[in-house]
């Protein structure tokens, strides 16, 4: 091993294509150098025995660090240490690409429009320090409308954002019981509950503003490159408004018919993971796994769960749903791809050095590289 060089030897490397297969692989330069017979590289580095070796994953969309910053309504803890904590949970995961669901709302308090930016900003001061690739995933709330331009700013950044478009303004008062719902989104805001209805009708005051503001941003996110994804599509015609508009990413789409079109339109289609780990959804939604036996689902992300995203792909592959190649591509290269980032998400030569090693026995991580950087070891 030269200087500068990290070997992975003696383990089964899931390559393209190929499957499982005994293979050392030589990082160099943040980037794969090479991908060699074992023991032909020389001793050194990370001893894979035992484990297989695995592209690192990619999570398109992840907003569990909420919880970092607000563990209990009303409860805040300083953004270094929330975004620092985040940050070592990806990487013990094996998650060496996140992207952070920020929300950009109307609302007070977490979602709101000064909070995301304190968000943002701490991610740019820390991430001299920071060991995964962390990136944004602004979700735009379609009836802030005071917040677009703000939001405009955000898709110019040095590195590409996703962009979604979120709607959970309109539905509240069509819920069976919105009142428990209105409390729930006003302990977030750290705002009274009749407070917030009021603003809640303000806005709602203003729906006939929110199809020429959503095609106005979709038209901006557009001439800048950035990838977009709509969330919690509630029905064919929806979906198609977004497709007609260039967002081909569906999140989360809420009905069967609506999935089934989504797919049928060439969309990608993005679900939980946790569905999966758990067996279903937990607020009554599309089975994740039955998607994915159905060819429905494409991607598979943290939703508001980091452990769950290897868990999830190790559970398909186990259960006959697909083979490991498959499965694991749904948290690495499909993602990778969607998100526009061509050097990750696979396991080949030229490619960014992004690998997760994985005890066979225990299907936990034992050590997690990131551009070619050793960023978590357990031995």
């Amino acid at each position: 091993m030269t200087s500068g060089e990290l070997i992975i030897s003696g383990g089964l490397c899931l390559l393209p294509g190929r499957g499982l297969v005994a293979a050392d692989v030589v990082c160099g330069g943040g980037s794969i150098a090479a991908i060699r017979a074992p023991g032909s590289g020389g001793a050194g580095g990370i001893d894979a025995a035992g484990c297989l070796v695995l592209p690192g994953i990619v999570d398109i969309h992840g907003d569990a660090f909420e919880r970092q910053i607000m563990p209990r309504p009303g409860t805040m803890f300083p953004l270094d240490i929330a975004m620092l904590d985040t940050d070592r949970q990806l990487v013990a995961n094996g998650i060496t690409t996140a992207y952070h669901g920020i929300t950009i709302s109307w609302e007070p308090g977490l979602r709101s429009l000064a909070q995301s930016l304190q968000i943002i900003g701490a991610l740019d001061r820390l991430e001299p320090d920071l060991l995964a690739d962390n990136r944004l995933h602004i979700r735009w709330e379609t009836y802030a409308l005071d917040e677009m331009d703000a939001v405009l700013d955000l898709l110019a950044r040095p590195k590409t954002p996703l962009l979604a478009f979120n709607d959970h303004t309109s539905p509240l008062p069509k819920l069976k019981d919105p009142q428990t719902a209105y409390r729930r989104h006003a302990e977030r805001a750290m705002v009274e509950t009749g407070l917030y209805i009021a603003q809640c009708g303000r806005m709602l005051s203003r729906a006939d503003e929110v199809p020429a503001a959503v095609a106005a941003m979709a038209a901006a996110a557009r001439s800048h490159g950035v990838p977009m994804l709509s969330h919690d599509d509630r029905s064919p015609d929806e979906r198609g408004f977004f497709r007609g508009l260039g967002v081909r990413i569906a999140e989360f789409p809420v009905t069967a018919g609506t999935l089934a079109a989504s797919a049928a339109g060439g969309d990608l289609v993005v679900l939980g993971s946790p569905n999966v780990v758990r067996g279903g959804s937990h607020t009554g939604a599309i089975g994740a796994e039955q998607a994915v036996r159905e060819g429905t689902c494409a991607i598979l992300a943290s939703d508001y769960y980091y452990p769950a995203m290897l868990r999830a792909a190790l559970l398909l592959a186990a259960r006959g749903v697909l083979p490991l190649e498959r499965a694991w591509g749904m948290i690495s290269a499909v993602p990778a791809e969607a998100a526009g980032l061509a050097d990750r998400g696979r396991i080949a030569e030229g490619l960014r050095a992004d690998i997760v090693v994985l005890d066979e026995k225990s299907q936990l991580p034992v050590a997690t590289v990131a551009a070619g950087k050793p960023v978590y070891r357990s031995r």
